[in-house]
């Protein structure tokens, strides 16, 4: 109805899942790339996961368009089915009749064989075979068994199907269930699409108005850009509902520009009421989002900021490699399991170690009111390197920090765009950088991280600040603390702490128990790839390359004793 008014060849904002308007967020390239991957891995699950709305379909949509030559695609859109209906839809999709006696319904075994032929034919013929299921959420336990089973359907040395799963985030909870190992054992990529940041929120609106024919000027306002933003909280089907909406008010009322009253309108309208409510002041908003980032990183969502990713390559082949510690590696934020905790005193000293492979559990700290005591925290950042230096038992000495603690065999990780969800993944106490509204910087501690609170160290002391009131003074910049590669073949560069091709060799065999080739010389393009797949089990982005913080989370997984955040624990519910 509006287009011709705004030059517009075409509605910009319909909901329905068109690759066209597809947007290339980071994380969206990266979700679609885990997609491409798990087709050519040769069996298995791949499992991508995002918020209602976030464009999981419409990816999808985009990776059907990509799919190589030679593949046979079956997909099953309404996962609502017993085992026998799922299996009836699968054969159907893939063209398979099962062979029965006349007047009898094929039984599972009937359509199983059925299935395992054609499978075998395809792949006889040099394809492949990719059964993707959306609303994967929706699958039931015995469905899922029956999934599991279909991945056994093989040759001596391949796979014959290949399983896609997509779903929201409970489908994660599902397959993380005591009941469902067997099938995450199985689960060789797996992504959690999150929603868009605010600069992406812009960028998306621009995109879907050129796609949609506009040749001028955008007219949303920088203002109502923003407010579209708080308003959705990034999540694409919500802001494609209010710009639709804004641009239909606008038209009604014959103005080119949309501005902030507009999309309060529009919001009023086809928002829920909860949404615009509690967007309807800038700190309710940010505490919204904050929400949501609490909730990602207890469930282990995906990295919720685009990061500048410019590390330097690791060769695998060389046998000295340098990295930098101090550039950013974005893992998709999924949460380190937390292993047995105890108990200390609020008042007490930080144990010298928040070391130890266990998290310790701090009870009742007192709380610090950011507000009325920043300015006690405005100084130099040497007192909080040293007790950062103190959870690893390290000394820090004079002049730069980084350079004295180089001795320990320690290296600085400094990120200027972190975010909770990073921190959690990392799961080691690290420096937060506060800036007010003057400027000014305040250097503390991160001892820990809960639900709602993150436990700072103040004043020799453990406090807590909630995290709503930590948004108003933290814009992401974090420092910490990791072990250059030791033990066996950790020939390492010194000056960078790049490990060793043969160091990189025998964690990695350490992990999942599966040796090199040649583990003493390993072969470059093997060791990249099993690099890359331990990055997709640790929720990294896999690229291939040991940068720091998959070094990090190498170390952890192969047992590396080191500083962990202490656990915060929830506040007791009001009695009544």
């Amino acid at each position: 109805m509006y287009a011709q008014h705004f030059g517009l060849e075409r509605a910009p904002f319909s909901i329905a899942p068109d690759p066209r308007y597809l947007f290339m967020s980071e994380r969206h390239r990266e979700a679609l790339a885990h997609l491409l991957y798990g087709v050519s891995a040769g069996g298995g699950f791949v499992v991508l996961t995002g918020e209602i709305g976030a464009g999981k379909t419409t990816i999808c949509r985009s990776f059907l368009e990509q799919i190589p030559q030679g593949c046979r695609v079956a997909y099953v859109f309404n996962p609502k089915l017993t085992v026998h209906e799922l299996l009836a839809s699968i054969c159907a999709e893939f063209g398979v009749r099962p062979a029965t006696q006349e007047g009898r319904e094929p039984t599972l075994k009937d359509q199983v064989d059925a299935l395992n032929r054609s499978l075998l034919s395809t792949h006889a013929e040099g394809g492949s075979s990719v059964l993707i299921i959306d609303e994967a959420q929706s699958l039931s336990p015995d469905v899922l068994e029956q999934l599991r089973l279909l991945t056994n359907l093989e040759t001596n040395e391949h796979k014959l199907l290949q399983i896609v799963l997509i779903g929201q985030p409970e489908l994660r909870e599902m397959l993380a269930a005591p009941g469902m190992q067997q099938l995450s054992q199985r689960v060789i990529a797996r992504y959690h699409l999150d929603a868009l940041q605010a600069e992406e929120t812009a960028l998306y609106i621009r995109h879907r108005m050129t796609v949609a024919g506009l040749r001028g000027a955008l007219p949303f306002d920088a203002r109502a850009l923003s407010r579209i933003h708080r308003l959705t909280r990034g999540v694409p089907r919500q802001i494609n509902l209010l710009c639709d909406r804004a641009l239909l008010g606008a038209y009604a009322r014959s103005v080119s520009q949309v501005d902030v009253a507009a999309v309060n309108e529009a919001a009023r309208e086809v928002l829920p009421e909860s949404d615009s409510r509690n967007a309807a002041t800038p700190r309710a908003a940010k505490a919204g989002v904050l929400t949501s980032l609490i909730l990602a990183g207890i469930l282990g969502a995906a990295a919720t900021a685009l990061l500048l990713r410019t590390e330097t390559p690791i060769p695998p082949s060389a046998a000295r490699n340098t990295a930098s510690a101090s550039e950013p590696e974005t893992p998709a934020a999924q949460p380190i399991a937390q292993q047995s905790v105890s108990v200390i005193s609020p008042n007490e000293p930080a144990p010298s170690s928040m070391a130890g492979n266990a998290p310790l559990q701090v009870t009742a700290p007192e709380p610090f009111d950011l507000p009325t005591g920043f300015d006690s925290l405005v100084g130099t950042d040497e007192p909080v390197w040293q007790a950062l230096a103190q959870a690893w038992s390290a000394p820090v000495g004079a002049g730069d920090p980084c350079a004295g603690l180089a001795a320990s065999q320690l290296r600085c990780y400094r990120n200027r765009q972190a975010t909770l969800a990073l921190i959690r993944q990392l799961d080691r106490p690290g420096i937060l950088t506060l800036r007010d509204a003057r400027g000014r910087s305040a250097p503390v501690l991160l001892a820990g991280l809960g639900a709602r609170d993150a436990l700072l160290r103040i004043d020799g002391r453990l406090r807590t600040v909630t995290l709503v009131a930590l948004a108003d003074y933290w814009r992401g910049e974090f420092a910490t603390l990791w072990q250059i590669p030791t033990g066996p073949g950790s020939d390492s560069d010194q000056s960078g702490g790049a490990p060793s091709a043969r160091w990189l060799a025998g964690r990695l065999a350490q992990v999942d128990g599966r040796a090199l080739a040649n583990p003493q010389a390993p072969d470059a393009d093997e060791l990249r790839t099993r690099i890359h797949t331990f990055q997709l089990a640790q929720g990294l982005p896999s690229d291939g390359i040991a940068g720091p913080v998959t070094l990090m989370q190498l170390n952890r997984a192969t047992g590396f004793d080191e500083p962990h955040l202490l656990v915060v624990p929830a506040a007791p519910a009001p009695a009544r």
